[in-house]
């Protein structure tokens, strides 16, 4: 008995099947199916905010953490501690002196701690830093500034005047930060 039809890849239905197959990189069904079942399952874990909070959240690659003030946290030297799981779903902790940060080669949770003890307004959103950061796994360390400088163009070149002069906005507050240090 044969099936006639269109598939979803577009093909007859059997030659779709075949197709598939032969993309798998020549792994049998049975070594694809070991493969998906060994794999350590994707979790997410969010922390909610307390009031003695900075911060809590995480982005699209699992990193997720919150941040509050260290006990030894002073006025000349705010530091805080940051907790979470990273893309691996491994435990970290870090202690951040928020007046060592470098936004030209900082990580994500740096900038994260450093937005959150500045306020910058994060204009109805999740955040003032630029979308690519989404992506970045707990040891990424990017410089923000010129991040920052591309959105900006993009923002331009796509005549989206009220996104740019946000992230304009955005980027002054961390300048002003490094020119203050």
């Amino acid at each position: 008995m044969s099936v006639n039809g269109i598939g979803a890849t577009g093909y007859p239905a059997w030659q779709g099947v075949r197709k598939a197959q032969q993309n798998m990189a020549g792994k049998s069904f049975a070594e694809q199916v070991n493969n998906a079942t060994s794999a350590k399952p994707h979790t997410s874990i969010v922390y909610m905010k307390t009031d003695d909070m900075l911060y809590s959240g995480g982005n699209g690659t699992g990193l997720s953490f919150y941040i509050k003030y260290a006990e030894n946290s002073t006025e000349d030297d705010p530091i805080v501690i940051a907790k979470g799981v990273d893309e691996n779903g491994d435990e970290f902790e870090q202690t951040i002196h928020i007046n060592k940060i470098n936004p030209r080669n900082a990580s994500l949770v740096e900038m994260t701690a450093l937005e959150s003890y500045m306020g910058v307004d994060k204009n109805g959103g999740l955040t003032s830093l630029p979308p690519g950061t989404g992506m970045m796994g707990l040891h990424d360390r990017t410089n923000f500034m010129d991040m920052f400088q591309k959105q900006i163009s993009d923002m331009n070149l796509l005549s989206q005047k009220k996104s740019e002069a946000y992230y304009q906005y955005s980027m002054q507050a961390y300048w002003d930060f490094m020119n203050r240090k």
